[in-house]
């Protein structure tokens, strides 16, 4: 049976199981890492998962707000709510990537921020995440990477609560002062230094130009769409018809992103595919701004608004890409070898 409660007022988050996903059950987890500005990108860049909120957890209080817990007047850790598609990504894979974003020897803080509430810590949910969770402790302790013990907690879920706003993909918001600041707390070299070995989890490359050059490259209806994230409107855009062969990139950082080959006609106005073309160019939230749950579909690496994904969609997959033409761009073809896009020309073979 399914329980969850979500108070806008409060802002509390009690989930015993978490909201539905496209193709089935999503799941959620709660890691304590430090400053959350640098926990949502390694977990965003991951396919399968949904939605990363940075927040607060772990604490006695009946509330959590930055100003409190900065302060120390409250015992919450900083912390971030990973929701995952487990048919996707396991919770292994994203224990493994917790691991390799924080220093799991310091009780006191993380790296230049010191206090309780930098603490590290797991939150579980039943009995066999907390075993799946002490396992992996364990097999990093034996692996002798770290001289000292292993102290970051395991610990029950508790209420979690959405951080203010302006924290929410902060890494995306403030791209100077987050890369100065992960930088100079230390936490990037620490990474660097102890997982050299290892294909660690890169941050997301932000590319979006200022935003005086998208005014200058984009139409007022792509501007709208992208940045604004508006939505234009059906059977009066550039491709919903569209049936030629060729990719569709995103607008703004040039990246592939869907294929004309699973492009179909939805019926509803809007340029629809099954799938995109490559999944790690994308990332999908939770979009709660028209009082309903519904994903919206962003580029990665541009931040650019595209649409929203719906799970009515025909098979293979299940799913309608539901996607705006002004955020994207068509690149034909017999246009992707001198466009650069040349390695996906077989697939239309």
């Amino acid at each position: 049976m399914q329980m969850f409660i979500f108070l806008l007022a409060g802002g509390l988050w009690l989930g015993l199981s978490s909201p539905a996903a496209a193709d089935g059950q999503t799941r959620s987890v709660v890691f304590g890492g430090g400053c959350f500005w640098c926990m949502e990108s390694p977990f965003e860049a991951l396919d399968g998962v949904v939605e990363v909120t940075a927040g607060y957890s772990g604490g006695s209080a009946e509330t959590a707000r930055y100003d409190l817990v900065s302060q120390g007047r409250t015992d919450h850790y900083e912390a971030v709510r990973v929701v995952y598609d487990p048919s996707r990504v396991d919770l292994e894979q994203l224990l493994a990537v917790f691991w390799r974003q924080i220093d799991p020897t310091d009780g006191g803080g993380q790296f230049a921020d010191r206090g309780r509430h930098y603490r590290t810590a797991i939150f579980y949910q039943n009995e066999q995440e907390k075993a799946r969770a002490q396992v992996s402790k364990e097999e990093l302790a034996a692996s002798g990477r770290f001289d000292a013990p292993i102290v970051t907690d395991i610990l029950p879920a508790q209420p979690f609560y959405p951080a203010e706003e302006y924290h929410q993909d902060y890494y995306r918001k403030n791209v100077a002062h987050y890369t100065a600041y992960k930088a100079g707390s230390g936490r990037k070299g620490f990474i660097e230094r102890m997982w050299q070995d290892v294909a660690v989890e890169e941050e997301v490359a932000v590319v979006r130009p200022s935003d005086a050059e998208l005014r200058q490259r984009l139409t007022p209806l792509q501007y709208e769409v992208i940045v604004k994230e508006g939505t234009e409107q059906p059977f009066r855009n550039e491709y919903w018809d569209l049936k030629d062969e060729g990719i569709y990139v995103d607008r703004v950082s040039g990246r592939p992103l869907f294929s004309s080959r699973d492009k179909y006609d939805s019926g509803t106005g809007w340029p629809s595919f099954v799938r995109p073309l490559v999944a790690q160019n994308i990332v999908e939230r939770r979009d709660r701004r028209l009082f309903t749950v519904r994903t919206e579909v962003r580029g990665l690496h541009g931040d650019s608004h595209l649409g929203h994904v719906f799970a009515d969609g025909p098979e293979p997959t299940g799913l309608r890409y539901c996607l705006n033409s002004a955020a994207l761009r068509f690149v034909p073809r017999e246009r992707l070898v001198a466009e650069g896009y040349g390695q996906f020309l077989q697939s239309f073979e």
